[in-house]
């Protein structure tokens, strides 16, 4: 089964998968991929300023996002209909949610869906966890993760705070649609863990 967890930039996305691999033994996999994927590269590239006005484009980076998760689809499919536990760390939610906060236009998040579970065929997770961190909270770890380690400067996306409060509430409304999958909005790993077992 394919669990992704979704949250913006310093939620604790990384603490809370590290912690139900360790009680499940899941296998994880973290989007986007930076070191095994152009797409993700070049991504990165363009939030850190070295692409020109790419990021300029909502759309332009949504695809190079969605073509890096769609370069890892054999994987996930192998735990599509397997009692196996997949954690995602981000998947095709983040970019429904960035991108609507982006253009402020809720119609992308269908284009979004269209793009990635339909032309790339990525399935859909059986389960989506939404961290409850409030946003402040979430910029804080990020500034002191960024001056902590100096190679987790923080990108375009991360600097702009009124776009990580709008991601957050982008979310918050996906997972009171249920979109794609039932949600759980939560930081707590045994309530996640909790939620696994009755899948």
């Amino acid at each position: 089964m394919i669990i992704a967890v979704e949250g913006i930039d310093g939620a604790g996305k990384n603490t809370l998968v590290t912690a139900v691999r360790k009680e499940t033994g899941a296998d994880v996999l973290a989007f986007p991929r930076y070191d095994d994927s152009v797409h993700a590269s070049l991504a990165a590239d363009a939030l850190h300023g070295k692409m020109g006005d790419l990021t300029d484009s909502a759309y332009g980076m949504a695809t190079l996002f969605a073509l890096d998760r769609a370069g890892a689809v054999d994987k996930l499919r192998r735990f599509r209909d397997s009692r196996d536990v997949l954690i995602l760390d981000r998947y095709v939610a983040s970019n429904a949610a960035y991108s609507w906060a982006r253009t402020r236009d809720e119609g992308i998040v269908d284009w979004v869906a269209e793009l990635e579970f339909g032309r790339l065929g990525l399935p859909e997770p059986d389960l989506q966890v939404l961290l409850s961190t409030d946003p402040d909270e979430a910029a804080e770890r990020a500034r002191r993760r960024e001056a902590a380690d100096a190679s987790r400067a923080r990108d375009a996306y991360e600097r702009d705070g009124g776009l990580q409060q709008r991601t957050f509430d982008a979310y918050v409304e996906l997972a009171q649609r249920s979109w794609h999958s039932p949600w759980v909005m939560t930081d707590d790993s045994a309530e996640i863990l909790a939620r696994i077992r009755t899948l």
